[in-house]
């Protein structure tokens, strides 16, 4: 039997679809075949794509995977690996091209989820990271100024100040992960953050929003209300 997708109905084939009803139109693992391009003597690329998802249950572990990992899949090698890491690199160098040219939109901006999304991919410790922004609200930097452990990370805000005035941010956006658990706002996390938002006023840098990331979604606490205007 043959697997190969070309031999496929068109109108069922992942790239022709693509390019008649546009990318929303595929699930995960139809636009995973796209990339890989070929599947294995066992499996389409379509097939392939769908066991690697299965195992590892979406896209996101996928792309950080090692290459000794995906490797175990027939069809996985070297350069397919490469073009993985290509692709999430590309993603990313987008995503932050975009912030360097828009303002971001102060009550709810995909942009900037998805930005910190990238970021955070793949760390399996807790990090802290610091968005500075100009007048306009558009990005200068991102560092990750602080690690930790699994579940928790101790924060300088004193080098944090430090680091958005070396930056000459009128804006800073504070974010970090929790890698294994909820995306969700604790006691000491709403305390760090009034800190955080007393001494930026104090320096008439404006604290924009504290954003949370895990693997099940994100916390926002200028959504929530939590930080003042």
């Amino acid at each position: 039997m043959n697997f190969s997708i070309k031999h496929w109905p068109e109108q069922e084939r992942p790239r022709e679809r693509l390019l008649r009803q546009g990318a929303q139109s595929l699930s995960d693992a139809e636009l995973l075949a796209i990339f890989l391009r070929s599947g294995s003597q066992q499996h389409s690329a379509v097939e392939l794509a769908r066991l690697m998802i299965q195992h590892y249950g979406s896209l996101g572990p996928i792309l950080n995977a090692k290459l000794e990992e995906l490797s175990q899949f027939h069809g996985i090698g070297a350069t397919k690996y490469a073009q993985l890491i290509a692709v999430k690199e590309l993603g990313k160098r987008y995503i932050k091209h975009q912030l360097s040219q828009n303002a971001l939109q102060i009550d709810s901006s995909e942009l900037l989820l998805d930005f910190l999304r990238f970021e955070f991919l793949g760390e399996s410790q807790e990090v802290f990271g610091v968005l500075c922004l100009d007048a306009h609200l558009r990005k200068i930097n991102f560092k990750k100024l602080f690690f930790g452990s699994i579940n928790s990370c101790e924060i300088s805000i004193n080098q944090l100040l430090r680091y958005a005035i070396s930056e000459h941010a009128s804006a800073l956006v504070i974010a970090h992960n929790h890698p294994f658990g909820k995306a969700a706002a604790s006691p000491a996390d709403l305390a760090l953050t009034q800190q955080i938002h007393h001494a930026c006023s104090l320096l008439e840098i404006r604290l924009i929003d504290h954003c949370i990331i895990s693997a099940e979604g994100y916390f926002s606490f200028a959504e929530h209300g939590l930080i003042p205007p």
